[in-house]
Order: structure tokens, then sequence, then C-alpha cells
């Protein structure tokens, strides 16, 4: 008989704890230093890729996982036994400033970006040790799918979620008895032609629902395998939504009118396969945990 596995329970250190006085200004006086030369080095940065977050519909996921990493931060709180490791931070740190002058001196944005997330990660190290840094591994993983990927990887991404999309689209639409012709991205029913572009390709949903599958796995499965399971699905899901919404639209030119294919009912087509997209995932990461629960039960792990 295999004898349960009891874990054994993380001690917390409540942030009352850290930040609460005495304030004396050796204290205070590194910290407001730090926070200067953060903002000197980064203010730039942090602005344009505010502005990104409001303005580029590829990029808009960034308004939700910054501030859900940062709660996610606060509700994990810090270990008791985390202590400070200065040498491995102050390397961290440091080649985090050098990557920002890189990435300043080839305008390069996704470096400086980066720099942004590496300077954290020193900072947190700096202060309570790599192990703070493990413990918070899902904010600051989510942290990091804020930051939108350089357009050549978005390029080289959407062309073959492009083409798969417009595949099963099409088969959908055969499979309903529509007329239809494919060359490449471009869909030919009768009388109506349908372009499947870039924002088309199911790119922007497929870096929304990898930032939901980490959040969800973070949040409800134990064990990495299912963590992995559930990211590696959201890919499929992704091409699978964004075909469905290619059928839909040519189903909807072709049956209803012309006009249920541009503009307001265009987008809100895309908005509703979107969060279709979201109740699949969170529908299957559902199935997972119980096959998970399931499965650790079986193993005799307490609490599972």
């Amino acid at each position: 008989m295999v004898a349960p596995v009891v874990p054994v329970p993380l001690e917390l250190k409540p942030w009352r704890d850290e930040l609460g006085p005495p304030w004396p200004v050796a204290r205070i006086a590194p910290i407001v230093l730090a926070v200067i030369a953060f903002v000197v080095l980064y203010a730039g940065p942090i602005r344009v890729l505010a502005g990104e977050w409001w303005t580029n519909p590829d990029a808009g996921h960034g308004l939700l996982l910054f501030p859900v990493s940062l709660w996610l931060a606060w509700s994990a709180g810090l270990r008791v036994a985390a202590r400070p490791n200065v040498v491995l931070g102050a390397t961290l740190i440091i080649g985090a400033v050098l990557l920002r002058a890189i990435g300043g001196l080839a305008a390069e944005f996704f470096t400086q970006r980066f720099a942004i997330w590496l300077t954290v990660v020193g900072i947190v190290t700096f202060l309570w040790g790599f192990r703070q840094v493990l413990h918070w591994w899902l904010p600051i993983s989510l942290l990091l799918l804020s930051i939108p990927l350089p357009a050549t990887i978005t390029n080289s991404l959407a062309v073959p979620l492009q083409f798969q999309a417009s595949k099963l689209g099409t088969a959908l639409i055969e499979w309903r008895g529509i007329p239809v012709r494919t060359f490449g991205n471009v869909i030919q029913i009768p009388d109506q032609t349908l372009f499947v572009a870039e924002a088309c390709s199911g790119l922007r949903s497929l870096t929304a629902l990898i930032a939901l599958g980490v959040m969800i796995g973070g949040i409800w499965l134990r064990t990495v395998p299912a963590r992995l399971l559930i990211l590696a699905l959201a890919i499929p899901i992704a091409i699978i939504v964004n075909g469905f919404r290619i059928f839909l639209t040519a189903f909807l030119m072709h049956f209803v009118s012309p006009e249920l294919g541009t503009g307001f009912m265009h987008k809100s087509e895309g908005w509703a396969m979107f969060v279709l997209a979201f109740g699949v995932i969170g529908a299957i990461a559902m199935v997972i945990r119980f096959a998970e629960t399931r499965f650790l039960r079986w193993r005799g792990v307490a609490d599972a």
C-alpha cells in the first residue's frame, strides 16, 4: 500500500512585516535611489509599452495581465525563509541594464521591454533570493507574456495560422454545401471573396489563450503535465475557433447579406469567437482538473 504523501505547507510572511516600520534613512535611501534609477532607465520603454497595450489589439491582453500579475504576487506573499541573493540579483540587474542600452542603441523595443522584466526578476532575487522568484513563477510568467512579441516572430507565426484557419474554414464551407475555392488565404464563394488577413489569423486569440492557459494552470492545476497539456491545447483551439469564424462569415455573407462580412458585424463575430475560445479552454481545464484530482487521489496524495 502506498503511504499518503503529506505536503509540507509553505510558511509565508505577511507583507506588513516586510513593509512596516521602522523606516530609518539607511533603509529608505537605497529604495528611493533604486526607484529613481528604474524610472530614469525605463520610463521611455514603459510609456511606449503602455501605449501599445492601449492601441494595438495584438498586445491588448497586457492591460489585463499586468494588474493580474501584481495581484497574484501580492496574494502569494513572501516566503519566511526568503534570503537576499546579492550576487545573482546584481548580476541579473547589470545584465538587464546592458540589454536596455543595446536595445536603445538598436531601437529594438522587445529587447528594452525584456530588460524591464529581467530587472524585476533581478530586484526580487537581490532582495529575497531566487527561491522567491520560483515562488512567484505565475505572476512573473504573466508579466513576461504581457510583453508583445517582435514583429518578425508575429509575422512568421501569422502566415501558417492564416493558412491553417483558411483550410479549416474551407472544409466547413464545403461541408455546408457552399461552392468554394481556396488560394492560400483567399477564399472564393459565389459572388464573394474572403481574404483571411493577419488580424484574422488567430494570432491574437492564440497569445491571449496561452496567457489564459498559464493563469488557469497556475491557479487550478497542480502538476506540470496538466499545465503543459492546457498550454498545448491552446494552439489547436485558436485555429479551430478561427476556422469556425471564417465559416460563419462565409455562411452569413452567402445566405444572409454580404454586409455581415465587414464592419461592425465582422468585429462582433471576432469578439464572440474570442469569448467562445475562452469558454472552451476553461471547460477543458475543468476536465483536466477532474482527471488530475482523481489521479492524485489514486496516488495517495493528501488534499488532492
